[in-house]
Parts: structure tokens; sequence; C-alpha cells
């Protein structure tokens, strides 16, 4: 019986990377600073920022430019799974709220961090922020969109990073990467390519509580080191001679890994042991896309094709030792698992658009899917003697195959030169099959309607309001079954998981605040039904697993307030932005049937502070942030994450030259934990018989890093580009 293996030894447990954990991953500093801008006028529906205005910066990137446009916020459009891999549903998904003169770049594995990453500053003339109708229906319910306008000059631009880490144990992490730009005529090539090095050192505690007794169970110290390697090789070529006569084309390569040990030191009331965990995952990538512009009736017909191949190639395992190895401990039990998956994606996309056609804008389209995995997983207990003696989940050996189309159709008119109106009509149909250890077959129909308002009523006030209805995508390894030896656990294959269905109510409204400055304020409220989360299924002997699986309807309320100030009045370069949300969510727990929050990262509160103040060749400042504690509902257990305090970043950059940065940063500078408390209930929370409290502590202490960005090219480097 699998569940009597894994939660019959609670000594098969370590955190290799908790939510909660995700609280000491170094973010750059992104606030924004004091430069001209062009502000727009009345009936005017953007806001535009030359190059100029972010001169002061001395920006790298495309991505230094974005994070420091007043009040706007990157939208990635990609989620991240619990592998993650990128996985959202068809094309549009993936949109974000950024384009590049006008356009969308064809992909999905790669980012837009890294795609603006990749493009030099000096390419840029200026950005524009606008509401997302500007840009096609992929954008049409986003209430600002960010337009990157690139010089059509011909020449070479590029930068090189080299970074430098020293961890709180002394090791010194290195990364280095580079791209470039090379305009010839019409056609434009951009070459990046990376080493992706990151490796981590934490160290932490596990106290493990017997919640009717009150008696200590086990204690743990535990040493954390997990290195992410993820080299990369990413191209692109353009050939762009008007809007509506374009081809692109781009692949990327990224053979990632990713290799974990952890040292255990365990206390029990029977003496002391040592464990281990070793996990070892390899999960390449390739991707190849492109996409053809050409003029049609008065418009431009666009066809897109994209293939996303991943592979992923995991080991792991867990070492149950009776004593100290010093002492001559030897292994008594444990587990390993092996995992060997193909997960492809292939879409194919056509659509056209007029932007005047009877006064209106319209967009018709339709797109294919077909998404694939093929999944094999192997469990195995070690007996006394060594030997390791095969488990069977139950659904560990299946395919599963998605053939997915859509049609839809927008359309969009202004009724007055303050006042502009949008909607449109997708109809999804799918067809999901399921084979191997089960088999499943279902074929799911959605119509997917949307409609805005967008308002500019005078006096630097805008506000939005929209409606439209969502369909998220299903992640294929919820129908598999999978132990988690980190946490000492399985997560059941679910055959009969159905992507969950949104109405998204929006309304934003934003003013300019002490000239460049930006309040605004962005008001939601969603209606889920089919509401992804856990539920209890049994295998044909009656044994209980937690499983993903809908449990009914939902509901999520948020307002979220962006202040983003220039305070030069104060201090001459000095400027600070402030993000804060609040949101509530509610549904039934499937089990209790009491009303809870929702499962996973849905803090009731979050807020975020940068501070950074330019002056001259030196620039400085700090970012602070936190969030409530939130927790992960499951069938067997309560996993609450939260962070022991603020969290905090701080940097000093340095310009020798126009072209040359250095920047010293430092990270969790108030040494943060990453905590998690998990209250496990034996063998369910349906029919407990033992409960046991958990109580963990991670802490990556501080970090110092040092960066050298060298640009190199033809432009002046001050971030001014040269436009044709």
């Amino acid at each position: 019986m699998v569940r009597a293996y894994l939660l019959g030894s609670i000594a098969v447990t370590a955190l290799v990377s908790s939510p909660a954990a995700l609280a000491q991953t170094p973010s750059p500093s992104d606030s924004q600073s004091t430069a001209a801008v062009a502000q727009n006028g009345t009936g005017k529906r953007t806001t535009s920022y030359d190059a100029a205005y972010f001169a002061q910066y001395a920006p790298r990137t495309a991505l230094d430019i974005a994070r420091r446009v007043p009040g706007f916020q990157l939208d990635l459009g990609a989620t991240q799974t619990d592998l993650g891999q990128v996985d959202v549903r068809g094309f549009a998904g993936t949109a974000g709220n950024v384009v590049f003169n006008g356009a969308r770049p064809t992909s999905k594995a790669e980012t837009l961090e890294v795609t603006l990453a990749r493009i030099p500053a000096q390419r840029v003339i200026r950005v524009e922020v606008g509401p997302g109708d500007l840009y096609g229906s992929d954008y049409s319910g986003k209430s600002q969109v960010l337009n990157v306008i690139l010089s059509a000059a011909s020449g070479i631009d590029g930068n090189v990073t080299a970074a430098g880490t020293r961890r709180y144990n002394g090791y010194i992490n290195t990364d280095i990467s580079g791209s470039a730009v090379i305009r010839k005529g019409a056609s434009t090539f951009n070459l990046s390519a990376g080493t992706g090095r990151n490796r981590q050192i934490e160290e932490g505690t596990d106290t493990l509580t017997d919640v009717e007794t009150g008696e200590q169970v086990e204690f743990r110290r535990k040493h954390n080191s997990y290195f992410n390697r993820d080299p990369y090789v990413s191209g692109s070529w353009a050939l762009e001679r008007a809007s509506d006569s374009a081809y692109r084309f781009n692949v990327r390569y990224q053979p990632s890994r990713f290799d974990l040990h952890q040292d255990n030191r365990v206390t029990t009331a029977d003496g002391q042991r040592n464990d281990n965990l070793d996990q070892h995952f390899r999960n390449p990538l390739i991707e190849i896309g492109g996409d053809v512009t050409r003029p049609l009736a008065g418009g431009a017909i666009k066809l897109v094709g994209l293939a996303t191949r991943r592979k992923r190639d995991d080991t792991e395992t867990y070492l149950l030792r009776d004593g100290l190895i010093e002492d001559g401990g030897s292994v008594v039990g444990g587990f390993d698992q092996n995992i060997e998956a193909k997960r492809n994606e292939t879409i194919g996309r056509l659509s056209w658009t007029r932007s005047n056609l009877a006064g209106f804008s319209v967009e018709i389209g339709a797109e294919a899917a077909l998404n694939t995995l093929d999944s094999t997983v192997e469990l195995f207990a070690f007996d006394e003697d060594g030997n390791r003696n095969r488990i069977d989940l139950p659904l560990d050996d299946a395919t599963v195959k998605e053939r997915r189309g859509e049609v839809y159709f927008s359309i969009g008119r202004n009724l007055s030169d303050k006042l502009r109106i949008d909607g449109g009509l997708n109809y999804e149909f799918s067809n999901l099959k399921v084979r191997g250890d089960t088999r499943a077959d279902r074929t799911l129909k959605f119509l997917k309607p949307n409609l805005s308002l967008d308002w500019q009523p005078g006096g630097g006030w805008h506000g939005r309001l929209s409606v439209r209805r969502t369909v998220a995508q299903l992640d294929f390894y919820d129908f598999i079954s999978v132990a988690e030896l980190s946490t000492d656990r399985v997560n059941a294959g679910n055959e009969n998981l159905e992507p969950q269905r949104t109405w998204e109510f929006r309304l934003t409204a934003e003013h300019p605040f002490l000239g460049d400055g930006l309040i605004k304020l962005d008001l939601g409220h969603d209606r889920i039904s089919m509401l992804q989360d856990r539920i209890l299924i049994f295998d044909d002997e009656g044994n209980g697993f937690d499983a993903p699986g809908n449990i009914g309807a939902g509901n999520r309320s948020f307002a979220e307030l962006t202040v983003d100030a220039p305070l030069g009045q104060l201090w001459s370069g000095l400027r600070a932005k402030f993000t804060g949300t609040i949101q509530r969510t509610r549904v039934e727990d499937p089990i209790s049937g009491d009303m809870r929050k929702f499962s996973g990262f849905f803090p009731a509160w979050q807020w975020r502070v940068d501070v950074r103040r330019d002056a001259g060749k030196w620039s400085y400042g700090f970012s602070v942030n936190d969030n409530q504690r939130f927790t992960f509902y499951r069938t067997d257990e309560f996993d609450t994450n939260f962070n022991g305090g603020p969290y905090g970043t701080a940097f000093i950059e340095y310009r020798p030259t126009a072209k040359t940065s250095i920047t010293f940063d430092v990270d969790n500078v108030f040494e943060t934990s990453g905590n998690r408390t998990r209250r496990l209930f034996l063998p369910n929370r349906a029919a407990p018989e033992d409960v046991i409290d958990e109580v963990r502590e991670r802490n990556r202490h501080l970090s110092f890093g040092l960066t050298l960005k060298q640009s190199f090219g033809g432009s002046s480097g001050t971030g001014v580009a040269k436009a044709d």
C-alpha cells in the first residue's frame, strides 16, 4: 500500500523548494526615475516615453526600460507549473502585456522578461503605453500594454553581462550572458546565449509534534544545496517592411538541468541518524516558431506556427539510515523514483485584421493545437537489505492527447474621442483522451465572450471596464501519479480533471501624479465554476489518495493600488513606487463543507515598495516586500507558507562610461526566513487517526552580488536610439 510506505515513515521529509522559499528569490530593482516624458493629449489613447527619458538609468536592455516605465508592471502572460515549465492554454494565453513594433512575439517557451532582455536598449526609440484593444484580440482584456518601438537603422548593437554572487557559506556563483542585434535593411537578426547558472545554499530545521500528546516526534537539521543550470541559445530573424508585410522566425534551445543534495541530521527518541536526499532532473526544451503577415482586402492576414518539445528525465533517491554515518550507520530504507516523459505542443493560427471597416476595427481568426504527454513513473522502496521493491501508483503510466480548436471574432469602435467599446466572442472545442493505466475520453466546448469600455473623460483621467469568460489550461502532469520524496506524500493522477471556467470583471482607473508619476487602482471580481483544487480519490483496493480535482464554484475579489511617485522635489533623482493588493477568496471545502480561502498563492494582502535615486554616474536604492501567509488545502494536510518578516534587497550602481555599468547588490538584507507549517492528517482529513504538526524554517541568509554590464555597437550608449 503506497500510503503506508510513504506516510508511515515520517523520516522521509525535506524542503527542496516551497512557495515560502520563493520569498528569497533575488529580484532586481525595478523602481522608476525622473526625466522628460511625452504625455498623451486629449483624444490620444497612449502615453509615449522616448529613449531620452530613460537615459539617466543607462539601461542595457529593453527589460531595463520596461521596468522603469511609470506605473507599468510586466504581466508575463505565461504561468509556471510545479515543474517550472510554461503551460498555458493555446497561443493567446502567453500574450502578456508587451508588444514589439505593435506585434507580439511568436513564442511560448520564452517569457517576456527573456525576450526583452535579448534586445539592447540602444535599439529602442521609444515605448508607448496604451489599452490592450490597440494591439489585437489577444490583448483586449488588458488595461495596459507596452509597445516597444525599435529602430530601423542599420548596424550592430549588443550587450554582455557577467555576474558573480557570494552565498553565505562562501560559494561564488557565476553567470554570463550576451545578446546582439544585427540590422541590415529591412532584416533584423537577434542572437543571444547564456550559461543560466544559479546555485543556492540554504539551511534550516524541521520539528514534528504529535498534536494529541504534544510530544516531539522528530527534529531535523537540514542543509540544502541545489543547482539550476539552464544554458540557452536563441535566435530570431525578422523581415519587416510594413505592419501588413512581415516575416518572422525564432528558435530556442535550452538543455535544462537541476541537481539537489540534502543532508539531514534527524533526532528521535531512539537517537540520531543521517538521511540524504538527492535529485537529478534533466528537462531539455526546444521551440521553433514563426509568422507571416501579408496585406489582404484592406487589412492584413497573419499565419502563425509554433512547435514546442520538452523532455523530462528525473531521478531522485531518499536514503534512510539507522544511525549517524560517522558511527557506521547503514541504509535501512528509503525510496527511489524515476520519471521519463515527453511533453509536446504544436499550434497553428490564422487571423485577419482590419483597422477601419465602416468605422470599426475587426479581427477574425481560427487556431488549432495538438498537445500530448507520454509519461512513465517508477517508484521503489528500499527494504532493510537494500533491495528495491516496486510500488504501483494508481496512474503512473499514461499518455494524454488533446486536439483543440478555436474560432474567434472581435470588433471595436470609437464612440467619441473619449469613449471606445470593444467586444468579441470565442468558441472553443477540444477532444481529450487518456490512455495507459486508465482510459478516459471527453469532448469539451466553451463559449467565451468579452466586452470592454475604455473612457478618457479628461483632466488626465483614464478608466477601463471589462468582462470576459476564460478557460484555464489543464496541467497534463495532473493526470499522472507521482511521489514527492521531499515532502513524504503522493500526488495521485486524476484522468477526469476538467479545466476551470471563470467570469472575470475588471475596473481600472488611473491618473497622472506629481508630473510623470501615476496613481492606478485596479478592482476585480472572479466567479469561477469547476474550481480546480484537491480531492480525495480511491483506488480499486479502497486506498485513499490526494489528487487534483474540481470542487465546485468559487469567488475572488481584489483591489490593487499602484502609486509611482517622482520625488525629485524632495531630493533630486529620487523616485518611489508602491504596490499593494488585498483580496478575498471563498470556496466550500470538499471534505469539511466549511467555506475557506482558495488553495495556493492567494494571500489576503501583499505589498511592495521600491525606492531608487539616480545622481549622475551613480544609482542606488532598495526594495522591500511581504505578503500574508497562504495555505494549500490538501485532503491529507494543511500546508501553510509564510515569510519570517519583510524581505529586502538593495543595490548600488556605478557607470564609469556611457556603455559600462558595475552593480553591487545585497539579497535578503534582513536575513528573512522562508517558513512552512504542515498539519498532517493520517490517513486523511476525512478519517484522521493521527495528527502531526510539522514546522519548517529555511534561510539562505545574505548574498552579495557584483554584476558587470558592457554595451557595444554603433549607438552612443546613452539609451537614446537613433531612428531612421
